[in-house]
């Protein structure tokens, strides 16, 4: 691989909870991950994808890092939620460097944000079709939300070398796991601490990203508040360590609250000509490890859910994990899976 001049690669997800670091050794004959690890951030230092406390954020990946013994210094990282803006729009066919000077112009008709105060990127999706009108996928996200994370990366003493997309790098680790997936419309559901996004794929393309304002999270407090747990007893209920008899009331409430939102994201299918709706739920994120989460998004949606598991195809090397229990912790590695692989 090109991007560091080794055949490895480091993908970094800095989420609301935890810090979580994979890397992925190329120098196989197919990708393999040499080594995982997380750890919790302090309550509050990220609410709802803000960086609260930047300092108490980079110490933290700091330390990771030199806990690890990790000397390198590049990393693949990456920007979502509601800075961030994804779009499948057509525009008149032409080659890419061509349309690459006038996407800005293109940008304009579609992103509710300053045309000036934007990152902007963009895929072809059908770069040998011969119509006049091609469909591309138009990435903006927020100069100032990128401008944050490498100032927060290079406190910590870090490199972005590529500085990806939350909804992309998961759909890439999901197709490389799940090729069987990419027929169809179906839902890749990220349930995380703060927030869930929820992808919709037609064939393996995105057709429409939305982020719900729910979390594990909301869970776990909602135990404390309600059932006077405390924040370690409902962090056990809620990973499955501990069985707690009123938990379903819970799940059923979170289910909804899901539901509801792939619903709202997927509500368009009914009108299209072609008629196909949702065909699966591939659900990861921490918050997929809930106990009887995946049972009850079935029984709300009517539709075939699975729990994604990050390394279904990707083999992993014994002695990868790093103080971490893998299958625990697996839902939520998705997204750094997804970063390291990034080629």
């Amino acid at each position: 691989m090109g991007l560091f001049g080794k055949k490895s690669s480091i993908g970094l997800d800095i989420g609301s909870g935890f810090v979580k670091i994979v890397e992925v050794d190329r120098s196989g004959g197919q990708p393999e991950v040499a080594r995982v690890a997380v750890r919790p951030l302090l309550p509050d230092a990220i609410v709802e994808g803000e960086v609260m406390d930047p300092g108490l954020v980079a110490d933290t990946v700091r330390s990771l890092f030199e806990d690890l013994g990790i000397k390198r210094r590049d990393v693949v990282t990456a920007v979502g939620g509601h800075d961030v803006i994804i779009k499948k729009i057509e525009m008149d066919r032409m080659k890419e460097s061509d349309a690459r000077e006038v996407i800005r112009w293109e940008a304009e008709q579609h992103v509710p944000f300053d045309i000036k105060s934007v990152e902007l990127d963009f895929q072809i999706l059908d770069p040998h079709g011969g119509g006049l009108q091609m469909e591309a996928i138009l990435v903006a996200a927020k100069k100032e939300l990128v401008d944050n994370k490498v100032a927060l990366l290079a406190e910590a003493g870090l490199n972005p070398t590529v500085i990806d997309v939350d909804a992309f790098a998961l759909h890439n680790a999901f197709e490389h796991n799940y090729p069987e997936a990419m027929e169809g419309i179906v839902a890749l559901v990220n349930v995380g601490h703060d927030t869930t996004n929820v992808n919709l794929l037609e064939d393996g393309v995105p057709i429409l990203t939305r982020d719900i304002p729910f979390g594990s999270r909301r869970v776990r407090e909602g135990l404390q508040r309600e059932r006077g747990l405390s924040a370690d007893e409902a962090e056990d209920v809620i990973q499955g360590r501990v069985d707690f008899p009123d938990l379903h009331r819970f799940v059923e409430r979170s289910a909804e609250e899901v539901a509801v939102g792939i619903e709202r994201a997927s509500a368009f299918l009914m009108t299209r000509q072609s008629g196909e709706g949702l065909g699966a739920v591939y659900l990861s994120g921490g918050g997929a490890r809930i106990p009887g989460m995946m049972d009850a998004l079935a029984s709300r949606m009517n539709v075939e859910t699975r729990q994604v598991n990050p390394f279904e195809r990707t083999p992993v090397r014994p002695d990868a994990a790093v103080n971490l229990n893998l299958e625990e912790a697996a839902p939520m590695l998705l997204l750094p899976l997804g970063l390291a692989l990034r080629a």
